[in-house]
């Protein structure tokens, strides 16, 4: 199984849709770099709903030193330039990220990209979930941007759209 290294978003959304279990029922050991433990930490201080990554048994935290995080990412936070500066170090790691700017960037690292609804597919391909249409809403509500071709997509590829 690859290497999966998590950004803050998928935390956050999966988390609040109660479905958080779904990344150790699927990958097993997830990395987070603690700068997204850091911001999953600042959130919960400002009274948003998000896990303690110490609670997570699933959770591995890794360091990025400063040497060691690629340069010239510019408009990316601290979490998602340690995503993909880890991910550069593990040879077929997964790098599960929902923002647009730095997926564009993992694909052009040639690096393996997933988001939450990427999770959300797979979960459903084997049976772990049995509906994704109702969690797309909670995610709507939940100020998850996705646009109105994704979401039609997402539901096509599950099986539930038209």
């Amino acid at each position: 199984m690859p290497e999966v290294i998590t950004d803050t978003s998928p935390i956050q959304y999966l988390y609040q849709t109660n479905l958080l279990n779904l990344l150790p029922a699927l990958y097993g050991q997830i990395i987070m770099p603690q700068a997204v433990a850091d911001e999953l930490a600042q959130g919960r201080s400002q009274g948003v709903s998000l896990p303690d990554s110490d609670s997570l048994s699933w959770i591995t935290l890794h360091q990025v030193a400063e040497s060691m995080l690629v340069p010239d990412l510019p408009n990316l936070g601290r979490g998602e330039r340690e995503v993909l500066s880890l991910a550069l170090t593990m040879p077929n790691a997964l790098v599960i990220l929902d923002d647009a700017l730095a997926r564009k960037y993992a694909r052009q690292l040639n690096l393996t990209v997933a988001g939450t609804l990427g999770v959300l597919l797979k979960a459903k391909q084997i049976g772990l979930i049995e509906s994704i249409a109702p969690i797309l809403d909670q995610l709507h509500a939940l100020n998850f941007r996705i646009a109105q071709s994704t979401h039609a997509a997402v539901l096509k590829l599950a099986r539930e759209g038209n």
